[in-house]
């Protein structure tokens, strides 16, 4: 196990803070570009074969986007994504300005996750939200569930996200 002094260094490692350094529209023909809060593919027909979720934590949790369906967004709540394989995952990120664009090209939702360019999304220290400024997307947390039933999905999302649940 690792320990949580571990955990702070492995955040703080220069080559893994690089992922989140680069350049937002990287000069050249870089296929990735970056916000505080996203990953990206730059170009409008590039499409990523997976989505990583990044934690304040360290950790880190990947999701095929072949098993991506039904997503729901509400701007007061968050993204709510659905990914169904031999268990549903629901992932819910909570933050704000997920429909502005960055570099006018790419925004969390019908730019970003509607077509498959989003590669990886990271909740945001005190830093990053500086960094993305007040018309900026944040992503102040992000909640995965794991479910065997539509019963359990329910009870999740009435507790956590009650307006994302259907009347």
């Amino acid at each position: 196990m690792h320990g949580k002094a571990e955990i702070l260094d492995r955040q703080r490692d220069p080559l893994a803070s690089d992922f989140w350094n680069k350049a937002a529209a990287p000069a050249g023909n870089a296929e990735e570009a970056t916000c505080p809060a996203y990953v990206y593919l730059r170009g409008v027909h590039e499409r990523a074969l997976a989505v990583e979720f990044c934690f304040k934590t360290g950790d880190r949790e990947f999701f095929p986007y072949s098993l991506l369906g039904p997503w729901r967004y509400n701007p007061s709540v968050g993204l709510l994504l659905r990914f169904t394989g031999d268990v549903t995952s629901l992932v819910l990120i909570r933050g704000s300005n997920f429909d502005t664009l960055v570099n006018e090209s790419v925004n969390l939702t019908d730019r970003g996750f509607q077509r498959h360019r989003i590669l990886a999304v990271r909740e945001m220290d005190e830093d990053a939200l500086a960094k993305a400024g007040p018309t900026g997307p944040t992503i102040d947390q992000i909640l995965i569930g794991e479910f065997e039933t539509a019963e359990d999905q329910l009870a999740w999302l009435r507790k956590l996200a009650p307006a994302l649940v259907r009347k």
